[in-house]
């Protein structure tokens, strides 16, 4: 199908995931297009089946799925965007013990991990499909000799831990679009208003739980918006009503861009409270962009976006009181919180806008397209996944 549509002088991107308003994976690769650079295809594909891959400039790859069908005629960049390379159920997240795992993957391990530590799905069949799909992927590192591109430096060590030549890596940190909409630092009034946002998908990892928890140990005139849909909602909205918070909360659901842009216009400080080991997080930058101060976890990668005490706060995950405590003193203090929103914003300018990232990019195609031993062919040849 692509033998008609493949440019020799262009780069492609290869992506499963779908290309728009979503996960943080699909926001991410619409804001890369917008801004794709003119030496890079338009087109998005989604398999490298039976396609003579030696037309190609460069492939940048997405999905692991597609790094399995690699033949090796070409250069190639794998972008890490989650762990679910080196992790089964790709949350890296012991959920009945509620810490981060430190294990490297196993059979033995991640089997224990699941079914006791109730580490993702616990299903029979979905269990081992994914210790084996895991297990593939981390085989490939025999095989293939391309750069891994890891969004955070949490990610990059990761990797290396399961295997991952070093030399082979590289930390490249995302970038978001500046909304065209104009930004303006937190005014008194808005500060007054009393109103923090949550905004992400309502599951377990994304520590919806441990703010609403922390919340009644808050003053009453605090507000939280919450923005996003997920599986945990009915729940947590249950929880929100025994813990007395339903004149407190309002549930937005899924926000369109000029809603979402709307709740972080009229709160005084952002609340990113996973407790799972972020690979990196667009929330922190989203917030950056409306000159919003960000309340985080120091966990995975969320910690190289936020700079504690400049840009926002960092507090331990699952620590009611420390939460607690980073929300009053925001609260409290109007300066401080226009200050840290205002720091955000200039830091956000100056190294995570995707102009930048595209920049850092075009650099690292350029030095493995010069690289690539041009008269190499079939350089190694991985069996399909079956």
């Amino acid at each position: 199908m692509y033998q008609k549509i493949i440019d020799p002088n262009l780069i492609y991107q290869c992506s499963n995931f779908d290309v728009g308003e979503g996960g943080g994976v699909e926001t991410y690769l619409a804001s890369l297009f917008e801004h794709r650079p003119h030496e890079v295809s338009d087109r998005v594909i989604k398999s490298l089946d039976n396609v003579d891959q030696s037309q190609f400039k460069l492939l940048h790859i997405h999905s692991p799925d597609l790094l399995l069908q690699l033949t090796g005629e070409c250069p190639a960049v794998f972008s890490v965007h989650n762990h679910s390379f080196y992790c089964p159920s790709g949350t890296k997240y012991l959920a009945e013990q509620r810490t981060i795992c430190d294990r490297n993957f196993s059979y033995l391990g991640c089997t224990w991990g699941k079914l006791i530590d109730k580490c993702g799905s616990r299903r029979p069949l979905r269990t081992l499909r994914e210790l084996q799909n895991t297990h593939q992927l981390l085989d490939l590192l025999k095989k293939v000799k391309i750069t891994f591109l890891a969004n955070s430096e949490y990610v990059r060590q990761e990797l290396i831990k399961n295997g991952v030549p070093p030399e082979q890596t590289v930390t490249i940190h995302c970038g978001i679009s500046v909304p065209q909409t104009a930004t303006v630092p937190l005014s008194l009034e808005v500060h007054k208003n009393h109103r923090i946002l949550f905004a992400g998908r309502i599951v377990s990892d994304k520590g919806l739980e441990w703010l609403l928890k922390t919340l009644i140990h808050t003053d009453p005139k605090i507000q939280l918006d919450i923005a996003g849909e997920g599986w945990e909602r009915p729940r947590l909205e249950k929880l929100a009503k025994t813990l007395g918070l339903n004149d407190r909360i309002t549930w937005h659901g899924w926000c369109d861009r000029d809603k979402i842009n709307q709740l972080y216009q009229q709160c005084f400080a952002v609340v990113f409270p996973s407790v799972w080991p972020e690979p990196a997080g667009l929330v922190t930058l989203e917030a950056y962009s409306r000159c919003r101060p960000v309340i985080g976890s120091a966990v995975g990668g969320i910690p190289e976006h936020l700079r504690d005490g400049e840009t926002g706060i960092l507090v331990p995950g699952n620590d009611i009181q420390k939460l607690a405590d980073a929300i009053h003193e925001l609260y409290r203090d109007y300066q401080k919180s226009r200050y840290m929103g205002e720091q955000g914003h200039a830091l956000l300018m100056k190294e995570f806008t995707m102009a930048a990232h595209v920049n850092n990019l075009r650099t690292i195609y350029a030095k493995t397209i010069a690289e690539f031993p041009s008269r190499a062919k079939k350089l190694y040849s991985i069996p399909q996944a079956k």
